[in-house]
């Protein structure tokens, strides 16, 4: 049962979010659930159907206090209380040098070079190390050779007898695993400002979409990045946001996680100059791609990346006008 699963798996707070002065006065709450980003990811399609159903049930609890009431339940994925980063024994860099190394060693035995007695060691201690490495980020070694004896074995059988053919052989196996950990080398989303913005939450969301695109390698992890980035947004949009200053530029009252809305009327509010028209137009153009990429239902790397960059640039834009960014 989702709503089970969301209630015993996530934290859920429950808050007041409104007052409504009508007969006598009633206490509005909101129930926020913050469940882990994988369960997240297997009910995004029901969540609309698990918040009613919540809420549902909660009335009949406030039934009992009839000066309050649920106004709405949210459920969120939640975020790391600290972004560490996942603590490699080598890093990206390294790991591409060692397998583009054991790679050049294959090819030097098998087509003339060196001797296989010379580098067979290093050969196996690299091997091991490349396995081990390739096993913390999920993925398997192609290379299957326990040592250059067993190479030897294969490229002498016949099946690969010129030199052309060994190294067209060798470059299939290792290619395709290379430019994965290099496409893996994505770390730096955000190469003007490296500090943090002060807003905790958008922060630690940030930091944590950084680190999973340097690490997803599957559908699923890249969907994760995009789901993410939708809540950097709402908490963003929550940062900035004062219903009794910035009204909406189409007359609708934004709910609390109405991300678009609260944004629009922000910057609508604190940029209202002609003057300001272009600056305007550049953070809503990049507010609205961060929104359409984050409700996308493909994904890949590009597609991750792209919304972790249109993300950033929306978080930076709000924090220069904001006033963050200024200079002591």
């Amino acid at each position: 049962m989702p709503e089970f699963q969301v209630l015993s798996q996530g934290k859920a707070n429950i808050e007041v979010s409104g007052y409504d002065n009508w007969n006598g006065g009633t206490t509005i709450y909101g129930i926020y659930c913050r469940v882990p980003l994988e369960l997240y990811s297997n009910i995004e399609l029901e969540i609309q159907a698990i918040e009613q159903s919540i809420k549902n049930k909660a009335e009949t609890l406030f039934r009992s206090y009839p000066d309050s009431w649920v106004g709405e339940v949210v459920i969120s994925p939640e975020l790391a209380d600290e972004i560490h980063g996942k603590a490699y024994k080598i890093s990206h860099e390294e790991l591409v040098k060692l397998l583009e190394s054991q790679k050049s060693v294959m090819v030097s035995v098998s087509t003339g070079g060196a001797r296989i007695q010379d580098v067979n060691t290093e050969y196996q201690s690299n091997l091991s190390e490349i396995s081990e490495a390739l096993r913390e980020r999920g993925l398997v070694n192609p290379n299957t050779f326990k040592d250059l004896w067993e190479w030897y074995g294969r490229w002498s059988d016949g099946s690969l007898s010129t030199y052309q053919s060994r190294r067209a052989f060798l470059s299939e196996m290792f290619t395709p695993i290379i430019e994965t950990i290099k496409g893996m080398k994505s770390a730096s989303v955000n190469p003007v400002f490296e500090e943090p913005t002060g807003w905790n939450r958008v922060d630690r969301s940030m930091g944590e979409i950084k680190l999973r695109l340097a690490q997803a390698t599957t559908e699923e992890q890249y969907q994760g990045i995009g789901l993410l980035a939708r809540e950097t947004l709402i908490s963003l949009a929550q940062a900035v946001y004062d219903p009794d200053l910035h009204q909406p530029t189409d007359g609708i009252v934004p709910s609390k996680t109405d991300a678009k809305r609260m944004l629009d009327s922000y910057i609508s509010s604190v940029l209202p100059a002609k003057s300001n028209e272009n600056v305007r137009r550049h953070a809503k153009a990049s507010l609205d791609l961060a929104n359409d990429l984050t409700h996308r239902r493909t994904a890949d790397f590009r597609l991750a990346a792209l919304c972790a960059e249109s993300i950033n640039a929306v978080v930076n834009i709000l924090s220069i006008i904001s006033g963050r960014r200024d200079r002591e």
